[in-house]
């Protein structure tokens, strides 16, 4: 016996009300973060909140992250991969495990220099390598550039970290871009041969030995410098910005970048460029670097106070790409000159 019409209809709409009871799944994006969880989830929150978009993320050093990206394949459940120097991201995307993106949004608000040639990866936020030296042994006017630490005049007097860490490696990457790999063989043999003590396990123990008298100057990232002098702001230290006197790109102080792109086999692709372009958006660029007193990748972005007050400076125009590309024989250079 076939149902009423109206049964029908009152059927239809019981269904109807009873889809509507039902919640939507909400849309998720799962990220892969080199950057610590402790950087990154208030910034997820705040996306949620303003999106309605579930972040889920797995956090853990870059190598692993993507050495795990390459054995899930296309089983990946990562959307978006996020970490930490320049080098890492070319080397995510000289193994295939990104895809190229169209953004009018990014393309506006990262600098050409601190993204991807191919539109791979995109940096979001800036972290110089620079000079901290000792104000009660060094005047100012004594230092100018990198190269200018391999001179004798240094011997005893400069602490370095050690070569294994990839920023340091970056760093002798875009030098040999600027100079060549034979000068800059010379400058890092003149670095080893100035060393007051063994490379350091890290920038702030470097750091440390400035302050105490060990050595007299030191290469760090500069958000290290600031996490120093908030616990220690009596210290002896103070930033100098080296290789200022530009004559081209290849002058200017080395930055580097913490960036993010999407994955190959991202099952929601849509959702995180849509994250990555909030990310470098002028509402998020301060919850991101400021978190880690960073530089905002954007440059119609301030940075934090803190930061400002170090001063301004200019930076390598060489695109970030090349301390990935470049990365092998940079390696292979420190090692003939005995940078340990």
């Amino acid at each position: 016996m076939k149902a009423s019409p109206l049964k029908l209809a009152a059927q239809l709409a019981a269904l109807l009300f009873t889809a509507a009871a039902i919640p939507a799944l909400a849309e998720e994006v799962v990220v892969y973060s080199a950057r610590n969880e402790q950087l990154i989830k208030p910034l997820f929150d705040a996306y949620t909140r303003d999106t309605g978009v579930q972040i889920k993320f797995i956090t853990d050093k870059e190598g692993p992250l993507m050495e795990r990206l390459k054995a899930e394949g296309k089983n990946t459940p990562a959307d978006m991969l996020l970490t930490v120097d320049a080098g890492n991201l070319w080397q995510a995307s000289n193994e295939g495990l990104l895809r190229p993106i169209k953004s009018k949004a990014l393309l506006s608000s990262v600098p050409s220099h601190l993204r991807d040639p191919g539109n791979q990866w995109f940096g979001l936020s800036v972290r110089a390598r620079t000079l901290v030296y000792n104000t009660g042994k060094i005047k100012p006017a004594e230092l100018s550039t990198y190269a200018d630490l391999a001179d004798p005049k240094w011997k005893g007097r400069l602490c370095l970290r050690t070569s294994k860490k990839v920023y340091n490696q970056s760093l002798v990457a875009m030098m040999i871009i600027a100079h060549g790999e034979d000068k800059t063989e010379k400058i890092i043999r003149g670095w080893v041969a100035n060393l007051a003590t063994p490379p350091f396990p890290d920038d702030t123990k470097a750091m440390e030995a400035v302050a105490a008298g060990q050595c007299d100057v030191t290469l760090v990232n500069t958000y290290y410098y600031g996490r120093l002098m908030e616990k220690n702001p009596a210290l002896p230290l103070a930033i100098f910005w080296p290789n200022q006197n530009l004559k081209d790109k290849t002058d200017g102080v080395h930055v580097n970048i913490s960036g993010a792109g999407v994955t190959r086999h991202a099952k929601n692709p849509v959702g995180a460029q849509q994250l990555i372009e909030w990310l470098a958006s002028a509402k998020a660029q301060n919850l991101f670097a400021d978190a880690n007193l960073e530089y905002p990748v954007n440059p119609a972005v301030a940075p934090d106070q803190s930061v400002a007050a170090w001063g301004s400076f200019k930076q390598n125009l060489i695109n970030v790409k090349q301390a990935g590309r470049m990365q092998t024989s940079a390696v292979k250079l420190m090692d003939r000159a005995g940078y340990k």
